[in-house]
């Protein structure tokens, strides 16, 4: 039988639950790559995971979906001040990793850089990634983004401080 194609789209609210389990379990095999611990993602109620998901004129969310998994999340955020309107932001890059190497990640930036520039008219989007997660640097590098500033000390897990690197890409 062949594989089901990936497909790629918005979530919903009837998308949370999957969400979140995708969300926790990325948690867990990379605490270092996404800001809130297991137990904070955990804690919050369906509501709140559908309104995060939920697609608004300043944030959407895309999954990867092999038949009905959901198997890999982005999401993109715009600013709301007129002055910063032209900017969006990529946050919780994630593909399972038995999923990995098939384009996926690559698949999610694009669409999330697409609706930046084509629903949104953003000029630019910028993204955060731990300075240690070489491979997640590669793609975005791959992708158009240049790095622009590193925070150091900029999370704080298990004890042990981890750097930021920022980077951009110009979408027109």
């Amino acid at each position: 039988m062949p594989t089901p194609t990936i497909t790629i789209r918005q979530l919903d609210d009837t998308d949370a639950a999957r969400f979140k389990a995708l969300r926790v379990r990325a948690i867990e095999l990379s605490p270092t790559s996404f800001l809130p611990t297991r137990d904070e993602e955990n804690s919050r109620s369906l509501d709140e995971v559908a309104a995060r998901i939920r697609t608004t004129d300043t944030q959407t969310v895309f999954g990867a979906f092999d038949a009905d998994t959901l198997i890999g999340i982005t999401g993109v955020r715009r600013e709301t001040l007129t002055q910063l309107r032209h900017k969006a932001t990529v946050w919780g890059v994630f593909v399972d990793p038995a999923f990995r190497g098939r384009g996926i990640a690559q698949r999610l930036l694009d669409a999330a850089t697409a609706h930046a520039a084509d629903v949104w008219h953003c000029v630019q989007v910028t993204l955060g990634v731990n300075a240690n997660n070489d491979a997640a640097k590669r793609l975005y590098v791959a992708q158009g983004f240049v790095r622009f500033g590193t925070e150091p000390r900029a999370t704080l897990v298990d004890g042990r401080f981890y750097d930021e690197e920022y980077m951009v890409k110009t979408l027109k």
